[in-house]
């Protein structure tokens, strides 16, 4: 598993297999300047890294959304140019927010490819605890969650209990439950109802409740925000002190 720190080490099979596209989409991506060109290894062989990964993310998240190639490359101009894989990850994160939950179809060899590496039985166990993925009916078919997965492989190596990961899921869940449940009713109670009092016209309501929908990308990123922070503020107090 590759990480920033480490050389570009994907070839361009390895890396649209990781990424679950085809070469030729990673090609065709290239030559319009979504990606950035791969380090030139030996024998002129490209390879790509942890930000080439993270940023071919990003761009199939916002097709997703139907953002055209016009607009992606807009989107992306926009981004510093030495975003790091993880802030290129966070940028993903919020885009995939405000998408619907989905679930694709996959084979042991597909879920492999996409971990870059062989996934053990205990692997695929530890996956499904973390709800990444669930066993279907067949035994060598899975539900995966596309937008859990790398995360959920990431999890794999990280030398935590996983009863100690599974704990911090539980945290956070009921963290963010309880910040969206109050935001919610902070917006119901201080701007949805003051308006809807004041309000008659059908048009300026459904222009409020399509407000709160495009209101959504904002609370999350503020959140995430927060949470950095406030987190890096934990973890300097928590072992600095020691």
């Amino acid at each position: 598993m590759t990480t920033d720190t480490e050389e570009p080490t994907l070839t361009v099979d390895e890396l649209a297999a990781r990424a679950g596209v085809t070469v030729r989409t990673v090609r065709f991506y290239s030559t319009r300047g979504l990606l950035p060109p791969p380090v030139i290894g030996p024998r002129r062989v490209g390879r790509y890294g942890p930000a080439h990964l993270s940023r071919l993310a990003l761009i199939e998240e916002l097709q997703h959304h139907g953002m055209t190639l016009a607009a992606i490359e807009r989107y992306l101009e926009q981004l510093p140019p030495d975003l790091s894989a993880h802030d290129l990850a966070i940028h993903r994160a919020l885009v995939a927010t405000w998408a619907p939950d989905s679930a694709e179809d996959a084979t042991r060899a597909e879920l492999d490819r996409r971990a870059g590496r062989p996934l053990s039985e205990e692997d695929i166990d530890r996956l499904a605890a973390m709800n990444v993925l669930e066993r279907a009916d067949s035994p060598d078919t899975f539900r995966v969650d596309p937008g859990l997965l790398a995360l959920g492989v990431q999890l794999l190596g990280v030398p935590i209990a996983h009863e100690t990961i599974l704990a911090a899921r539980t945290i956070l869940l009921e963290h963010t439950r309880s910040a969206a449940h109050a935001l919610t009713n902070l917006f119901k109670d201080e701007v949805w109802g003051p308006y809807r009092e004041r309000e008659s016209d059908p048009e300026h309501v459904k222009a409020m409740k399509s407000l709160s929908a495009h209101m959504q990308p904002m609370v999350v990123q503020a959140l995430v925000t927060a949470f950095q922070r406030s987190l890096k503020e934990e973890l300097r107090a928590a072992f600095t002190a020691e």
